[in-house]
């Protein structure tokens, strides 16, 4: 009896140990490990130590869901010009969705490369060679918009479409280079032409600035001299003023000085002063003849009989001096 208890226990313990050695799951990580219970899908495990129902549920698909590449091999495609290329490219994808992607699509991978390949020859065949050969970052996006679209739904995230290489056939090559290389002798016969047509134009600049500054010089020139002679004559003017106006004072002057000498020999007339009469007369004489000598147009002078009433005169206007001269000193004495 208790030899059979014993192996009893010894099969149970041996049936528990087996299950938790079946039921133990160890997930890598960077996977996802989805179960499945008398073949449905029930759940997913994540990365590290894990345990299902052993005998019940079994681990379905080993799903990487790491940032993975597909190769996009060399297909020929036609472009809208009819022109054949080699085109050849890269995919950056990574599964998101472990159960999409085991049970949503058959073969992921292959479904993807497919619809990269059908998407890439749809796009390059609707543009034209040169367009194609100039736009790969823009087929590049336009393809990664349309295929992401579709991979949403499988559970995969398309990251990065590039397109590594296209080649025209060797013919077609060969004609491309041989037309860059006449557009490249052609931009360099027109620029050459260019930089000349600029030079000349600068060179015509250049003259037309220098007249016109040689004109505008002459202009300023102009101006001062004009401006410099109106001065001067403003300067004459006034200077002209300035003598005319010191000539009338002269004249003022001396019509006031006449007029106080005619005032006084009429006062002398009037006390019978017959000696400042004298005086007054031979000056008066004496002036007119200094007058007549100044004459430039003559040479010879010849004196009036009435010099001797000249002579008489001065000697009256000796007199008064004489007389003038005691009436000082008696007033001193006095």
């Amino acid at each position: 009896m208790e030899i059979g208890l014993a192996i009893i226990s010894g099969l149970i313990l041996l049936i528990a140990m087996t299950a938790i050695f079946l039921g133990f799951k160890k997930v890598p990580q960077g996977f996802n490990y989805t179960v499945e219970r008398f073949g449905k899908y029930t759940r997913f495990l994540h990365a590290g130590p894990n345990f299902i129902i052993p005998f019940i549920e079994q681990v379905g698909q080993e799903m990487d869901m790491r940032e993975r590449t597909i190769d996009i091999e060399n297909q020929k495609v036609i472009t809208k010009d009819n022109a054949t290329v080699m085109v050849n490219g890269i995919i950056f994808y990574q599964v998101i969705d472990a159960a999409k992607a085991a049970y949503e699509v058959e073969n992921y991978v292959e479904t993807v490369k497919d619809l990269i390949t059908t998407n890439v020859r749809g796009t390059v065949g609707s543009m034209e060679l040169d367009e194609l050969l100039s736009k790969r970052e823009e087929i590049s996006e336009s393809i990664l918009t349309d295929v992401g679209k579709s991979t949403t739904s499988w559970g995969i995230k398309i990251f990065r479409v590039k397109i590594k290489d296209i080649a025209p056939p060797e013919e077609l090559a060969e004609a491309m280079n041989k037309q860059l290389t006449a557009e490249r002798q052609k931009r360099a016969v027109l620029h050459e032409a260019e930089g000349r047509r600029q030079s000349e134009i600068m060179r015509a600049e250049g003259s037309k600035k220098a007249k016109i500054l040689e004109a505008e010089g002459e202009k300023q020139a102009q101006i001062l001299k004009a401006q410099a002679q109106q001065e001067a004559e403003l300067l004459y003017s006034k200077q002209r003023e300035e003598s005319a106006t010191h000539d009338a004072l002269a004249r003022e002057r001396l019509a006031q000085a006449e007029a106080k000498a005619t005032a006084m020999m009429s006062q002398a007339l009037a006390n019978g002063d017959v000696q400042a009469v004298n005086y007054f007369v031979a000056e008066k004489y004496i002036k007119a003849f200094g007058e007549l000598a100044k004459a430039p147009n003559e040479k010879l002078v010849m004196l009036p009989m009435e010099a001797t009433s000249m002579l008489g005169a001065l000697q009256g206007i000796g007199e008064i001096g004489k007389e003038a001269f005691q009436r000082k000193n008696e007033s001193n004495n006095t």
